[in-house]
Protein backbone atom coordinates (compact mmCIF):
# COMPACT_ATOMS: atom_id res chain seq x y z
CA UNK A 1 0.00 0.00 0.00
CA UNK A 2 1.06 3.71 -0.99
CA UNK A 3 -0.21 7.19 -0.44
CA UNK A 4 0.54 10.06 -3.17
CA UNK A 5 -0.41 13.73 -3.95
CA UNK A 6 -0.13 16.15 -6.58
CA UNK A 7 -0.59 19.65 -6.80
CA UNK A 8 -0.80 22.34 -9.99
CA UNK A 9 -1.50 26.03 -9.45
CA UNK A 10 0.71 29.20 -8.65
CA UNK A 11 2.53 28.36 -5.67
CA UNK A 12 6.10 28.68 -6.88
CA UNK A 13 7.05 26.38 -3.64
CA UNK A 14 4.58 23.33 -4.69
CA UNK A 15 7.36 20.70 -3.06
CA UNK A 16 6.17 22.47 0.16
CA UNK A 17 3.02 21.72 -0.23
CA UNK A 18 3.46 18.15 -1.39
CA UNK A 19 6.11 17.64 1.69
CA UNK A 20 3.05 17.94 4.25
CA UNK A 21 0.71 15.92 2.45
CA UNK A 22 3.77 13.10 2.44
CA UNK A 23 3.71 13.80 6.15
CA UNK A 24 -0.45 13.62 6.58
CA UNK A 25 -0.02 10.33 4.29
CA UNK A 26 2.34 8.62 6.16
CA UNK A 27 0.42 5.87 7.70
CA UNK A 28 0.05 4.22 4.03
CA UNK A 29 4.08 3.73 3.66
CA UNK A 30 6.96 4.48 5.99
CA UNK A 31 9.93 2.47 3.49
CA UNK A 32 10.68 4.99 0.83
CA UNK A 33 9.05 8.63 -0.21
CA UNK A 34 10.17 11.18 -2.95
CA UNK A 35 8.63 14.29 -4.95
CA UNK A 36 9.20 15.37 -8.27
CA UNK A 37 9.08 19.36 -9.07
CA UNK A 38 8.64 20.96 -12.62
CA UNK A 39 9.27 24.36 -13.88
CA UNK A 40 9.60 23.59 -17.30
CA UNK A 41 11.93 20.81 -16.03
CA UNK A 42 12.04 18.22 -13.75
CA UNK A 43 13.63 18.10 -10.17
CA UNK A 44 13.43 15.04 -8.03
CA UNK A 45 14.58 14.13 -4.92
CA UNK A 46 13.75 10.28 -3.49
CA UNK A 47 15.06 8.07 -0.70
CA UNK A 48 14.72 5.61 1.68
CA UNK A 49 12.84 6.31 5.12
CA UNK A 50 10.49 8.71 6.21
CA UNK A 51 9.63 11.95 4.91
CA UNK A 52 11.11 13.78 7.51
CA UNK A 53 14.33 12.04 7.07
CA UNK A 54 14.64 12.35 3.55
CA UNK A 55 14.05 15.73 2.66
CA UNK A 56 16.00 18.79 3.92
CA UNK A 57 16.36 22.75 3.07
CA UNK A 58 18.57 22.32 0.50
CA UNK A 59 16.71 19.35 -1.11
CA UNK A 60 13.31 21.94 -1.08
CA UNK A 61 15.54 24.49 -2.50
CA UNK A 62 15.90 22.57 -5.25
CA UNK A 63 12.30 21.02 -6.05
CA UNK A 64 11.47 24.54 -7.53
CA UNK A 65 8.41 24.50 -9.91
CA UNK A 66 4.41 25.14 -9.36
CA UNK A 67 3.52 21.97 -10.47
CA UNK A 68 4.80 18.55 -8.31
CA UNK A 69 4.14 15.09 -7.28
CA UNK A 70 5.23 12.87 -4.41
CA UNK A 71 4.37 10.03 -2.89
CA UNK A 72 5.11 7.26 0.15
CA UNK A 73 5.71 3.78 -0.38
CA UNK A 74 5.69 0.68 0.88
CA UNK A 75 7.24 -2.67 -1.12
CA UNK A 76 4.72 -4.96 -2.15
CA UNK A 77 6.70 -6.32 -4.88
CA UNK A 78 10.21 -4.60 -5.40
CA UNK A 79 12.88 -3.87 -2.91
CA UNK A 80 13.49 -1.39 -0.37
CA UNK A 81 15.82 0.44 -2.48
CA UNK A 82 16.21 4.26 -3.66
CA UNK A 83 15.97 2.52 -7.27
CA UNK A 84 12.72 1.43 -6.38
CA UNK A 85 11.69 4.55 -4.60
CA UNK A 86 8.88 6.54 -6.26
CA UNK A 87 8.27 9.07 -8.43
CA UNK A 88 9.63 7.40 -11.39
CA UNK A 89 10.46 9.55 -15.06
CA UNK A 90 11.54 9.29 -18.70
CA UNK A 91 12.46 11.86 -20.98
CA UNK A 92 10.65 10.52 -24.10
CA UNK A 93 8.21 11.46 -25.06
CA UNK A 94 7.86 15.05 -23.55
CA UNK A 95 9.04 14.28 -20.04
CA UNK A 96 7.13 12.26 -17.70
CA UNK A 97 7.08 11.97 -13.93
CA UNK A 98 4.71 9.30 -12.41
CA UNK A 99 3.96 7.92 -9.29
CA UNK A 100 0.73 5.47 -8.27
CA UNK A 101 -0.58 3.18 -5.51
CA UNK A 102 -1.54 -0.59 -6.20
CA UNK A 103 -0.32 -3.73 -7.74
CA UNK A 104 0.41 -5.02 -11.42
CA UNK A 105 -0.86 -8.21 -11.84
CA UNK A 106 0.75 -8.96 -15.58
CA UNK A 107 4.08 -7.86 -15.15
CA UNK A 108 5.80 -10.54 -16.61
CA UNK A 109 3.89 -10.34 -19.59
CA UNK A 110 4.38 -6.37 -19.71
CA UNK A 111 7.83 -7.10 -19.10
CA UNK A 112 8.32 -9.03 -22.01
CA UNK A 113 5.90 -6.61 -24.03
CA UNK A 114 7.88 -3.83 -23.48
CA UNK A 115 11.32 -5.47 -24.33
CA UNK A 116 10.06 -7.38 -27.78
CA UNK A 117 7.79 -4.61 -28.94
CA UNK A 118 8.88 -1.47 -27.76
CA UNK A 119 12.69 -1.91 -27.01
CA UNK A 120 12.28 -0.72 -23.69
CA UNK A 121 14.25 -2.62 -20.88
CA UNK A 122 13.09 -2.30 -16.81
CA UNK A 123 15.27 -1.25 -14.43
CA UNK A 124 14.05 -1.82 -11.49
CA UNK A 125 11.58 -4.50 -9.47
CA UNK A 126 9.01 -1.65 -8.88
CA UNK A 127 5.50 -2.05 -11.01
CA UNK A 128 5.33 1.82 -11.37
CA UNK A 129 8.16 1.60 -14.42
CA UNK A 130 6.04 -0.79 -16.35
CA UNK A 131 3.05 1.53 -16.12
CA UNK A 132 5.14 4.48 -16.81
CA UNK A 133 7.07 2.75 -19.87
CA UNK A 134 3.64 1.63 -21.21
CA UNK A 135 2.04 5.20 -21.05
CA UNK A 136 5.07 6.58 -22.56
CA UNK A 137 5.44 4.14 -24.86
CA UNK A 138 1.79 4.56 -26.18
CA UNK A 139 1.98 7.94 -25.83
CA UNK A 140 4.84 8.25 -28.33
CA UNK A 141 3.18 6.60 -31.23
CA UNK A 142 0.00 8.68 -30.41
CA UNK A 143 1.25 12.13 -29.67
CA UNK A 144 2.56 14.74 -32.16
CA UNK A 145 5.18 17.64 -31.47
CA UNK A 146 3.76 18.99 -28.38
CA UNK A 147 1.22 16.57 -25.82
CA UNK A 148 -2.18 17.54 -26.39
CA UNK A 149 -4.93 16.17 -24.24
CA UNK A 150 -6.83 13.56 -26.69
CA UNK A 151 -3.33 11.93 -27.39
CA UNK A 152 -3.18 11.48 -23.45
CA UNK A 153 -6.79 10.33 -23.13
CA UNK A 154 -6.30 7.70 -26.12
CA UNK A 155 -2.64 7.00 -24.63
CA UNK A 156 -4.06 5.93 -20.75
CA UNK A 157 -7.18 3.75 -22.63
CA UNK A 158 -4.47 1.35 -24.26
CA UNK A 159 -2.75 1.69 -20.85
CA UNK A 160 -6.15 0.53 -18.67
CA UNK A 161 -6.20 -1.96 -21.52
CA UNK A 162 -2.92 -3.33 -21.34
CA UNK A 163 -2.15 -2.85 -17.80
CA UNK A 164 -3.95 -5.50 -14.91
CA UNK A 165 -4.58 -5.14 -11.78
CA UNK A 166 -4.85 -2.46 -9.16
CA UNK A 167 -3.75 0.85 -9.96
CA UNK A 168 -4.40 4.66 -8.82
CA UNK A 169 -1.87 7.04 -10.83
CA UNK A 170 -0.40 10.88 -10.74
CA UNK A 171 1.69 11.74 -13.88
CA UNK A 172 3.49 15.03 -14.68
CA UNK A 173 2.97 15.57 -18.79
CA UNK A 174 6.16 18.23 -19.47
CA UNK A 175 4.30 21.07 -21.31
CA UNK A 176 0.42 19.87 -20.75
CA UNK A 177 0.02 19.44 -16.87
CA UNK A 178 -1.07 16.95 -13.80
CA UNK A 179 -2.62 13.54 -15.33
CA UNK A 180 -4.88 11.17 -12.95
CA UNK A 181 -6.46 7.79 -13.79
CA UNK A 182 -7.60 4.88 -12.15
CA UNK A 183 -7.95 0.97 -12.82
CA UNK A 184 -11.21 -0.24 -14.51
CA UNK A 185 -12.40 -1.36 -10.87
CA UNK A 186 -11.22 1.87 -9.27
CA UNK A 187 -9.47 -1.18 -6.74
CA UNK A 188 -7.47 1.79 -5.07
CA UNK A 189 -8.72 5.45 -3.71
CA UNK A 190 -8.10 8.69 -5.70
CA UNK A 191 -9.25 12.09 -5.22
CA UNK A 192 -9.35 15.59 -6.28
CA UNK A 193 -9.96 18.94 -4.77
CA UNK A 194 -9.93 22.41 -5.89
CA UNK A 195 -8.82 25.75 -3.82
CA UNK A 196 -8.62 29.22 -4.41
CA UNK A 197 -5.16 30.82 -4.37
CA UNK A 198 -4.60 34.52 -2.75
CA UNK A 199 -4.00 35.85 -6.28
CA UNK A 200 -7.50 34.35 -7.32
CA UNK A 201 -5.77 31.30 -9.54
CA UNK A 202 -7.85 28.38 -9.15
CA UNK A 203 -5.18 25.16 -7.85
CA UNK A 204 -6.46 21.57 -8.39
CA UNK A 205 -4.73 18.32 -6.31
CA UNK A 206 -5.21 14.82 -6.21
CA UNK A 207 -4.70 12.50 -3.42
CA UNK A 208 -5.13 9.14 -2.04
CA UNK A 209 -7.07 10.02 1.08
CA UNK A 210 -9.48 13.48 1.27
CA UNK A 211 -7.71 14.36 4.16
CA UNK A 212 -4.46 15.35 2.67
CA UNK A 213 -6.46 17.34 0.99
CA UNK A 214 -9.02 19.22 3.33
CA UNK A 215 -5.73 19.60 5.51
CA UNK A 216 -3.88 21.67 2.78
CA UNK A 217 -7.24 23.91 2.37
CA UNK A 218 -9.11 22.05 -0.44
CA UNK A 219 -12.67 22.21 -1.02
CA UNK A 220 -15.15 20.77 -3.65
CA UNK A 221 -13.42 17.76 -2.79
CA UNK A 222 -14.56 14.01 -5.32
CA UNK A 223 -13.53 10.76 -6.36
CA UNK A 224 -12.06 10.03 -9.87
CA UNK A 225 -14.00 7.00 -10.89
CA UNK A 226 -12.89 3.68 -12.23
CA UNK A 227 -11.65 4.01 -15.59
CA UNK A 228 -11.46 7.84 -15.57
CA UNK A 229 -8.73 9.81 -16.41
CA UNK A 230 -8.41 13.65 -15.55
CA UNK A 231 -6.34 16.11 -16.89
CA UNK A 232 -5.22 19.50 -15.02
CA UNK A 233 -3.92 22.15 -17.18
CA UNK A 234 -2.67 25.43 -15.72
CA UNK A 235 -5.38 27.69 -15.58
CA UNK A 236 -7.80 25.84 -16.87
CA UNK A 237 -10.64 23.74 -16.12
CA UNK A 238 -9.73 20.03 -15.91
CA UNK A 239 -10.65 17.40 -18.76
CA UNK A 240 -12.21 14.79 -17.30
CA UNK A 241 -13.30 11.30 -19.33
CA UNK A 242 -14.79 7.96 -18.46
CA UNK A 243 -12.01 6.00 -20.36
CA UNK A 244 -12.54 2.16 -19.48
CA UNK A 245 -14.65 1.60 -16.21
CA UNK A 246 -15.72 -2.05 -15.35
CA UNK A 247 -17.40 -2.43 -12.23
CA UNK A 248 -16.75 -0.38 -9.16
CA UNK A 249 -14.35 -3.03 -6.46
CA UNK A 250 -13.16 -0.70 -4.10
CA UNK A 251 -10.46 -2.76 -1.98
CA UNK A 252 -12.62 -3.06 1.73
CA UNK A 253 -9.38 -3.03 3.59
CA UNK A 254 -8.90 0.44 3.40
CA UNK A 255 -11.65 0.63 5.52
CA UNK A 256 -10.39 -2.04 7.81
CA UNK A 257 -6.39 -0.78 8.35
CA UNK A 258 -4.91 1.42 5.75
CA UNK A 259 -7.13 4.54 5.57
CA UNK A 260 -6.68 7.53 9.14
CA UNK A 261 -10.09 7.52 10.52
CA UNK A 262 -11.26 10.62 9.26
CA UNK A 263 -11.34 9.97 5.96
CA UNK A 264 -13.55 9.43 3.72
CA UNK A 265 -13.09 6.57 0.84
CA UNK A 266 -15.25 6.37 -2.23
CA UNK A 267 -17.66 8.14 0.02
CA UNK A 268 -18.07 5.99 3.20
CA UNK A 269 -16.49 7.29 6.35
CA UNK A 270 -13.67 5.44 7.72
CA UNK A 271 -14.95 5.93 11.32
CA UNK A 272 -18.53 5.29 10.81
CA UNK A 273 -17.50 1.54 8.75
CA UNK A 274 -15.21 0.81 12.13
CA UNK A 275 -17.86 1.75 14.48
CA UNK A 276 -19.81 -0.50 12.99
CA UNK A 277 -17.63 -3.31 12.62
CA UNK A 278 -17.69 -2.90 16.64
CA UNK A 279 -21.11 -3.73 16.71
CA UNK A 280 -21.30 -6.23 14.71
CA UNK A 281 -18.17 -8.06 16.33
CA UNK A 282 -20.23 -7.37 19.25
CA UNK A 283 -23.13 -9.35 18.30
CA UNK A 284 -20.68 -12.29 17.59
CA UNK A 285 -19.67 -12.32 21.06
CA UNK A 286 -22.59 -12.54 22.51
CA UNK A 287 -23.62 -15.74 20.83
CA UNK A 288 -19.77 -17.09 22.06
CA UNK A 289 -20.71 -17.50 25.54
CA UNK A 290 -17.52 -16.22 26.55
CA UNK A 291 -17.22 -13.89 28.97
CA UNK A 292 -14.93 -10.89 29.87
CA UNK A 293 -14.05 -8.27 31.94
CA UNK A 294 -12.49 -5.66 29.85
CA UNK A 295 -12.20 -4.63 26.27
CA UNK A 296 -8.71 -4.26 25.67
CA UNK A 297 -8.20 -2.20 21.71
CA UNK A 298 -4.47 -2.93 19.29
CA UNK A 299 -3.95 0.62 18.98
CA UNK A 300 -4.76 2.36 16.83
CA UNK A 301 -6.80 1.30 14.11
CA UNK A 302 -8.81 -0.93 16.36
CA UNK A 303 -9.55 1.51 19.15
CA UNK A 304 -12.97 2.67 17.62
CA UNK A 305 -14.29 -0.32 17.14
CA UNK A 306 -12.88 -1.76 20.33
CA UNK A 307 -14.52 0.96 22.60
CA UNK A 308 -18.13 0.43 19.84
CA UNK A 309 -17.52 -2.85 20.92
CA UNK A 310 -17.67 -2.51 24.71
CA UNK A 311 -20.45 -0.20 24.89
CA UNK A 312 -22.53 -2.21 22.80
CA UNK A 313 -21.85 -4.72 25.57
CA UNK A 314 -21.72 -3.12 28.51
CA UNK A 315 -18.49 -3.72 29.19
CA UNK A 316 -15.85 -1.71 30.75
CA UNK A 317 -13.68 -0.17 27.80
CA UNK A 318 -9.40 0.38 28.73
CA UNK A 319 -6.87 1.21 27.00
CA UNK A 320 -4.41 -1.38 28.75
CA UNK A 321 -1.72 -1.26 25.76
CA UNK A 322 0.51 1.68 25.49
CA UNK A 323 1.90 2.73 22.10
CA UNK A 324 5.33 4.04 21.33
CA UNK A 325 4.43 6.49 18.35
CA UNK A 326 7.82 6.88 16.97
CA UNK A 327 8.09 3.12 15.97
CA UNK A 328 6.12 2.51 12.25
CA UNK A 329 3.06 0.49 12.03
CA UNK A 330 4.51 -3.16 12.10
CA UNK A 331 2.03 -4.42 9.17
CA UNK A 332 3.58 -2.69 6.61
CA UNK A 333 7.31 -3.10 7.29
CA UNK A 334 8.98 -4.75 4.69
CA UNK A 335 10.31 -7.77 6.31
CA UNK A 336 9.10 -10.42 8.76
CA UNK A 337 12.24 -9.98 11.34
CA UNK A 338 11.56 -6.26 11.27
CA UNK A 339 8.45 -6.81 12.07
CA UNK A 340 8.63 -9.05 15.16
CA UNK A 341 11.39 -7.15 16.62
CA UNK A 342 9.29 -4.06 16.37
CA UNK A 343 6.29 -5.41 18.33
CA UNK A 344 8.02 -5.36 21.33
CA UNK A 345 9.30 -2.06 21.01
CA UNK A 346 6.24 -0.62 19.77
CA UNK A 347 3.52 -1.56 22.08
CA UNK A 348 3.49 -2.25 26.39
CA UNK A 349 1.07 -3.41 28.43
CA UNK A 350 -0.15 -1.44 31.63
CA UNK A 351 -0.59 -4.64 34.34
CA UNK A 352 -3.18 -3.48 36.32
CA UNK A 353 -5.44 -3.12 33.12
CA UNK A 354 -4.65 -7.29 32.85
CA UNK A 355 -3.84 -8.67 36.11
CA UNK A 356 -6.49 -11.14 37.68
CA UNK A 357 -8.97 -10.37 34.74
CA UNK A 358 -10.61 -12.31 31.33
CA UNK A 359 -9.41 -9.85 29.03
CA UNK A 360 -10.61 -9.42 25.16
CA UNK A 361 -8.36 -8.35 23.27
CA UNK A 362 -9.21 -6.39 19.88
CA UNK A 363 -7.57 -5.47 16.76
CA UNK A 364 -8.44 -4.49 13.18
CA UNK A 365 -7.03 -8.30 11.37
CA UNK A 366 -4.79 -10.86 11.84
CA UNK A 367 -2.87 -11.33 9.17
CA UNK A 368 0.54 -13.05 9.74
CA UNK A 369 0.04 -13.48 13.53
CA UNK A 370 3.32 -12.51 14.80
CA UNK A 371 1.90 -8.86 16.18
CA UNK A 372 -1.00 -10.90 17.42
CA UNK A 373 1.19 -13.87 19.30
CA UNK A 374 3.15 -11.13 20.94
CA UNK A 375 0.27 -8.95 22.24
CA UNK A 376 -1.36 -12.28 23.60
CA UNK A 377 2.16 -12.61 25.56
CA UNK A 378 2.22 -9.28 26.72
CA UNK A 379 -1.29 -9.73 28.39
CA UNK A 380 -0.23 -13.59 30.02
CA UNK A 381 2.92 -11.54 31.53
CA UNK A 382 0.77 -8.93 32.67
CA UNK A 383 -0.61 -10.94 34.70
CA UNK A 384 -4.41 -11.73 32.64
CA UNK A 385 -6.65 -14.89 33.52
CA UNK A 386 -7.71 -15.49 30.09
CA UNK A 387 -6.98 -13.87 26.89
CA UNK A 388 -9.60 -13.94 23.86
CA UNK A 389 -8.90 -12.08 20.81
CA UNK A 390 -10.79 -10.53 18.85
CA UNK A 391 -10.67 -9.22 14.68
CA UNK A 392 -12.46 -6.53 13.17
CA UNK A 393 -11.91 -8.31 10.14
CA UNK A 394 -12.41 -12.01 8.78
CA UNK A 395 -9.84 -14.79 8.48
CA UNK A 396 -7.42 -13.65 6.06
CA UNK A 397 -6.96 -16.83 4.08
CA UNK A 398 -6.13 -15.77 0.65
CA UNK A 399 -3.01 -13.42 -0.82
CA UNK A 400 -3.64 -9.83 -2.25
CA UNK A 401 -2.45 -9.51 -5.35
CA UNK A 402 -3.96 -5.92 -5.35
CA UNK A 403 -1.57 -4.07 -3.43
CA UNK A 404 -1.09 -5.06 0.15
CA UNK A 405 1.49 -6.82 1.41
CA UNK A 406 -0.41 -10.29 1.77
CA UNK A 407 1.25 -12.13 -0.66
CA UNK A 408 2.01 -15.73 -0.09
CA UNK A 409 -0.58 -18.21 1.00
CA UNK A 410 2.40 -19.89 3.50
CA UNK A 411 2.50 -16.40 5.58
CA UNK A 412 -0.87 -16.07 6.21
CA UNK A 413 -2.01 -17.64 10.01
CA UNK A 414 -5.28 -18.35 8.68
CA UNK A 415 -4.41 -20.63 5.44
CA UNK A 416 -6.37 -24.13 5.74
CA UNK A 417 -6.33 -23.44 9.43
CA UNK A 418 -8.85 -23.62 11.82
CA UNK A 419 -10.46 -20.81 14.36
CA UNK A 420 -9.37 -23.08 17.13
CA UNK A 421 -5.78 -23.77 15.80
CA UNK A 422 -5.38 -20.33 15.37
CA UNK A 423 -6.02 -19.37 18.70
CA UNK A 424 -3.28 -22.22 20.32
CA UNK A 425 -0.90 -20.79 17.64
CA UNK A 426 -1.76 -17.44 19.20
CA UNK A 427 -1.31 -18.35 22.63
CA UNK A 428 -5.11 -17.34 23.34
CA UNK A 429 -8.01 -18.73 25.06
CA UNK A 430 -10.22 -18.07 22.01
CA UNK A 431 -10.06 -16.66 18.43
CA UNK A 432 -13.25 -14.58 17.52
CA UNK A 433 -13.88 -13.22 13.78
CA UNK A 434 -15.90 -11.08 11.87
CA UNK A 435 -18.11 -12.62 9.77
CA UNK A 436 -17.67 -11.48 6.37
CA UNK A 437 -21.16 -11.17 5.65
CA UNK A 438 -21.33 -8.49 8.83
CA UNK A 439 -17.81 -6.92 7.25
CA UNK A 440 -20.07 -6.20 4.21
CA UNK A 441 -22.97 -4.93 5.97
CA UNK A 442 -20.74 -2.82 8.02
CA UNK A 443 -19.18 -0.51 5.52
CA UNK A 444 -23.20 -0.89 3.60
CA UNK A 445 -24.49 0.80 6.89
CA UNK A 446 -21.86 3.31 6.61
CA UNK A 447 -23.62 4.43 3.37
CA UNK A 448 -21.90 2.50 0.25
CA UNK A 449 -23.92 -0.17 -1.78
CA UNK A 450 -20.54 -0.42 -3.56
CA UNK A 451 -19.48 -4.49 -4.86
CA UNK A 452 -16.11 -4.23 -2.40
CA UNK A 453 -13.33 -6.40 -3.19
CA UNK A 454 -13.07 -8.87 -0.31
CA UNK A 455 -10.56 -11.28 -2.12
CA UNK A 456 -8.48 -11.80 0.51
CA UNK A 457 -11.07 -12.81 2.61
CA UNK A 458 -13.45 -15.20 0.21
CA UNK A 459 -10.49 -15.39 -2.80
CA UNK A 460 -13.00 -13.88 -5.44
CA UNK A 461 -10.50 -11.08 -7.36
CA UNK A 462 -12.71 -8.73 -9.56
CA UNK A 463 -10.26 -8.75 -12.03
CA UNK A 464 -10.75 -11.96 -14.58
CA UNK A 465 -6.79 -12.07 -15.58
CA UNK A 466 -5.99 -13.60 -11.82
CA UNK A 467 -6.22 -17.75 -11.99
CA UNK A 468 -4.58 -20.02 -9.98
CA UNK A 469 -1.91 -19.75 -12.43
CA UNK A 470 -1.65 -16.27 -11.51
CA UNK A 471 -1.29 -16.83 -8.06
CA UNK A 472 1.30 -19.09 -8.37
CA UNK A 473 3.57 -16.95 -9.95
CA UNK A 474 2.90 -13.43 -8.08
CA UNK A 475 3.62 -16.36 -4.75
CA UNK A 476 7.10 -17.60 -6.16
CA UNK A 477 8.11 -13.88 -7.75
CA UNK A 478 7.06 -12.36 -4.46
CA UNK A 479 9.68 -14.99 -2.50
CA UNK A 480 12.26 -14.38 -4.78
CA UNK A 481 12.09 -11.02 -4.13
CA UNK A 482 11.99 -11.64 -0.54
CA UNK A 483 15.23 -13.54 -0.97
CA UNK A 484 17.19 -11.25 -2.71
CA UNK A 485 15.84 -8.61 0.06
CA UNK A 486 17.50 -10.87 2.74
CA UNK A 487 20.68 -11.62 0.76
CA UNK A 488 20.87 -7.74 0.32
CA UNK A 489 20.71 -7.37 3.80
CA UNK A 490 23.13 -9.41 4.20
CA UNK A 491 25.72 -8.51 2.30
CA UNK A 492 24.99 -4.77 4.33
CA UNK A 493 27.22 -7.07 7.36
CA UNK A 494 30.00 -5.26 8.20
CA UNK A 495 29.81 -2.02 5.49
CA UNK A 496 31.22 0.86 7.05
CA UNK A 497 28.33 3.30 9.00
Amino acid sequence: MCGFYGAIGSNPNVCHEVYEALVCLQHRGQDSAGIVSYDHRFHLKKGNGLVRDIFRAKNMERLTGTWGIGQVRYPTFGGATTEDAQPFQVHYPYGIAMAHNGNVTNAEILTEWLRCEKRTIMNSSCDIELILATFAAELGEIGGVDPDPESVFKAIEKVLQRVKGAYSVISLVAQLGMVAFRDPHGIRPLLMGKRIAADGTVEWACASENIALEILGYSDIENIGPGEAVIFRPGEDPLRRKVLSIRHNPCIFEHVYFARPDSIIDNVSVYEARRNFGIQLAKKWEKSGFHADVVIPVPDSACTSASTMARELGIEYREGLVKNRYIGRTFIMPGQGERTSSVRRKLNAIESEFKGKDVLLVDDSIVRGNTSRQIVELARAAGAKKVYFASCSPPVRHPCVYGVDMSTRAELIANETSEAEIAQKLGADAVIYQEISDLRLAVANSGSDLHYCAACFDGNYPTADVSAETLSNIEEARLQDQRQRLSTEADKVGEPG
